[in-house]
């Protein structure tokens, strides 16, 4: 068939388990931690294909995974995709009826789950019809109380560790991911093994996140969102060594395991970092092995960047979505920054970066008029390239209201309006400078619009969090009679902060760098910011929970109005 095996997954692990044979796989586990080579990863790749082959896994097939990151997953990751069945990692820390509907809508026909997820997948699955005829693996060698389900070494057992793996064309889907559904149903992501194949071989230039073969690699992304940011076929095409931090790893586990292993890059949500960033402050880590720790889901506040600065590491900022395969731009310097002084060089490194190689883009206002790289105007970034979706599974209603089907016949697209010519609307409200680096302001449905002016909930939430006794904070509009929206900040102190001086010295130091209408009208103080199933900061929780008008009224003097400083 046309463009067979050109851009399919399987190469990467031809190339790992032939010229990196004894290049080691180590996995965190609930038995332990475990370690092997590439070479036998290869043979367990293939005795999981033919296991699924036997149990009736067919080509278009979806498998489901309800895991952390280890490597019973990651095997996973390329038996299941080049058997021609399609990969579905399923989040387990969304809602039980967001995972029954996305069991459902994928039509799932077998789902691997991790023992200590069993409980969670048993009370979603109980009594719903959505789980009829789906059958379950259990990731251990043993069996489990919570569900009904072969162990995964039995599931091998027996098994030939050859596989005659068929040609596939580069168009079949191989992976599935849903969105966090904050708003109605999770939608579908489907990625073909061309998307998963360009967004790899993007990653893997210089501009991207790359990874070679003298580089040990752990995700603490986790492996059910958007494939670990792709990194365990980014780090299988570059021949790197694999580690995996398993089920639920506090600060001390990622502190050992980059210890212990050599981790040179590894990649989380800032939650993560800010947590090993408590954790040295009573231990003695070290991270000399340590190059790079990509940061995404959110903005990395400017303290996080010089903190580990300090310590010889490279804060990578990195900004992506589920439909874009995800990663969408990151943040290395530009040549012509090299020689600039460091707080210049910062000040870039704070953005969400550079477009990644492949990808295009545009900045699109209120009034869809295209605005100008000034670093200054706001608006919706659209973007479009070959591991960017073009539609939602099975969901024709939010096609219309995310992507954009270009005019018949527009100069560089498509005449029907398909893959080449449709953007991606992603949500997200940027500026971008005269360099080309896009500085995300806001979501869309986050930004806080006070007296016909926007102000960045992102912007301030890491300007409160570089005061050095706060440990979380985020910003929310709450609404308000005469200016429409004002600013809220929900603070989590830090460990030993005196709250009776925490909001003055917040709102002086804010004071010192933005007009007195962007400053919060009140500094709350509660013990947790809470999270969606992703690790961001969920403002629709705490909009929820926490807030309502009486936070604002009577709080905004004359002079500190919009246009007004």
């Amino acid at each position: 068939m046309p463009g067979a095996t050109d851009q399919t997954l399987r190469p990467f692990l031809w190339r790992a388990a032939n010229l990196y044979p004894d290049t080691e796989i180590v996995s965190r586990t609930h038995e332990g931690v475990e370690r092997y080579t590439y070479d036998e990863y290869d043979d367990r790749t293939a005795q999981l294909a033919n296991a699924l082959e036997a149990h009736g896994i067919e080509a278009g097939d979806r498998v489901g995974t309800f895991c952390w990151n280890h490597h019973r997953h990651f095997e996973t990751y390329f038996a299941v995709p080049t058997i021609g069945a399609q990969l579905h990692t399923i989040n387990p820390l969304l809602p039980d009826e967001h995972i029954r509907y996305i069991v459902d809508n994928a039509d799932d026909e077998l789902i691997f789950v991790d023992e200590s997820l069993a409980p969670k997948l048993a009370s979603a699955a109980a009594d719903a019809s959505e789980f009829e005829g789906v059958d379950f693996v259990v990731m251990s060698s043993s069996e489990t109380d919570a569900v009904e389900a072969t162990p995964y070494e039995s599931f091998l057992e027996g098994h030939d560790t050859a596989y005659d793996w068929p040609v596939l064309d580069e168009e079949r889907p191989a992976g599935m991911c849903y969105t966090s559904g904050t708003t109605g149903n999770p939608k579908g992501v489907e990625y073909t093994h061309e998307m998963l194949w360009s967004h790899t071989m993007a990653t893997l230039t210089p501009q991207g996140i790359p990874m070679a073969d003298d580089d040990v690699v752990m995700p603490v992304v986790p492996m059910f969102h958007v494939n670990a940011w792709g990194m365990p076929f980014t780090a299988t095409a570059g021949g790197a060594k694999h580690v995996y931090p398993g089920p639920s790893p506090d600060p001390a586990d990622v502190a050992a395991l980059i210890e212990d292993e050599g981790v040179t890059i590894t990649a989380g949500v800032p939650t993560v970092w800010l947590g090993l960033m408590e954790y040295a402050e009573d231990n003695d880590l070290d991270l000399s092995a340590l190059d790079t720790v990509v940061v995404g889901g959110s903005a990395a506040p400017e303290s996080m960047i010089r903190w580990f600065d300090d310590r010889g590491v490279e804060l990578l900022h990195a900004w992506g979505m589920t439909e874009m395969s995800p990663i969408g731009s990151v943040s290395h310097l530009k040549s012509s920054l090299q020689d600039a002084d460091y707080d210049t060089q910062l000040e870039h490194r704070a953005k969400q970066g550079m477009l990644t190689p492949g990808l295009e883009m545009k900045v699109i206002d209120e009034n869809g008029r295209e605005v100008p790289w000034d670093g200054e105007e706001f608006g919706e970034l659209w973007v479009r390239g070959p591991w960017v979706t073009t539609e939602y599974f099975k969901r024709p209603e939010a096609n219309e209201e995310d992507f954009e089907v270009p005019a018949s016949g527009a100069s560089g697209e498509s005449e029907d309006g398909t893959s080449s010519g449709r953007w991606l609307k992603t949500g997200d409200v940027v500026t971008v400078d005269e360099e080309g680096y896009i500085t995300l302001v806001d979501r869309a449905k986050d930004v806080i619009k006070s007296g016909g002016e926007w102000i960045s909930s992102v912007e301030l939430e890491n300007a409160v969090m570089a005061h050095d006794d706060v440990a979380e904070a985020a910003v929310v509009g709450v609404p308000h009679e005469r200016w429409q929206e004002r600013p809220v900040a929900f603070v989590v102190p830090a460990d030993g902060a005196d709250e009776s001086t925490l909001e003055a010295e917040v709102m002086e130091m804010l004071g010192e760098d933005y007009p007195k209408w962007w400053l919060p009208d009140n500094v709350e103080f509660i013990e947790e910011i809470p999270k969606t199933a992703t690790g961001k900061f969920s403002k629709k929780d705490i909009r929820e929970r926490h807030t309502d008008e009486s936070l604002v009224e009577g709080r905004v003097p004359e002079e500190a109005a919009p246009n007004d400083d």
